[in-house]
């Protein structure tokens, strides 16, 4: 997957840097659809920390749409180069995350990511700036709320059901079940897709778990560390930091 564009900045940044970053970025994430009039491809995207050397080892899977095949997975590892400050994770991980984006021989219509959108202090999460760096639809996919706080009473059951994130005010997101009798999954726009479509596209993903299956398969993925690509092919083997070419396309 390379996308020829001019970086959106450096990644070696302060904490104070990067927050002031975040605040500028906030403003250019866009809220309403903008998606291909025919989604076929969709990703999901997750990162972890490979227990057995330390590294950070992102995972993207690619699905046909709306069959919802397994077309391609790969992984990507390379050093962390950030310590984990909270509101701050994208800078920990997405330059990882880039790094398997970049095996993509299909580029996806819509990226579904392991984490926030704008359902975050800056209204800047992983998923809306992996969307702004690529210029491609995200939707936030998280475990858990980061910022905001929804009515659990209101929140029915019977998987669908949805009630408003809110902070002071502002809807910055969703509480959705998506499997009865677990907890719901905070959704929220990443870029270029508004709330309404996002939980549309996350339940027609769904397939009887919690996570809908893109980022079900990407966490599954990023946490088997035995997992190693076919060493064939024009993408073959598994990314690594040494690999230049993966490295270079990191800034495209």
């Amino acid at each position: 997957m390379r996308r020829a564009r001019p970086p959106l900045h450096q990644w070696n940044l302060q904490p104070e840097q990067a927050i002031a970053l975040q605040r500028e970025l906030a403003g250019r994430v866009i809220r309403e659809d903008r998606l291909p009039s025919q989604v076929q491809h969709i990703a999901g995207v997750d990162l972890a920390i490979n227990e057995n050397n330390g590294l950070a080892r992102a995972a993207v899977v690619l699905l046909s749409y709306p069959s919802l095949e397994l077309e391609e997975q790969h992984v990507y590892e390379e050093p962390v180069r950030m310590e984990y400050i909270p509101g701050l994770l994208s800078f920990r991980e997405l330059p990882c995350v880039l790094g398997a984006l970049a095996l993509l021989r299909q580029e996806p219509d819509l990226i579904m990511v392991d984490g926030q959108g704008i359902a975050h202090p800056r209204r800047l999460g992983i998923a809306s700036h992996l969307g702004l760096w690529l210029d491609v639809p995200t939707i936030g996919c998280a475990k858990s709320v980061l910022r905001g706080h929804y009515n659990e009473q209101e929140l029915g059951e019977s998987v669908g059901s949805w009630v408003p994130l809110r902070d002071q005010g502002e809807v910055i997101g969703a509480a959705l079940r998506t499997r009865e009798h677990v907890k719901p999954m905070i959704i929220s726009i990443g870029h270029r897709v508004s709330l309404e479509t996002a939980l549309r596209y996350v339940l027609s993903c769904s397939r009887g778990y919690r996570l809908p299956e893109p980022t079900r398969l990407a966490d599954r993925l990023s946490k088997n560390n035995a997992y190693r690509e076919p060493a064939s092919g024009t993408r073959g083997g598994q990314g690594t930091a040494s690999d230049g070419a993966v490295q270079d396309s990191l800034w495209q």
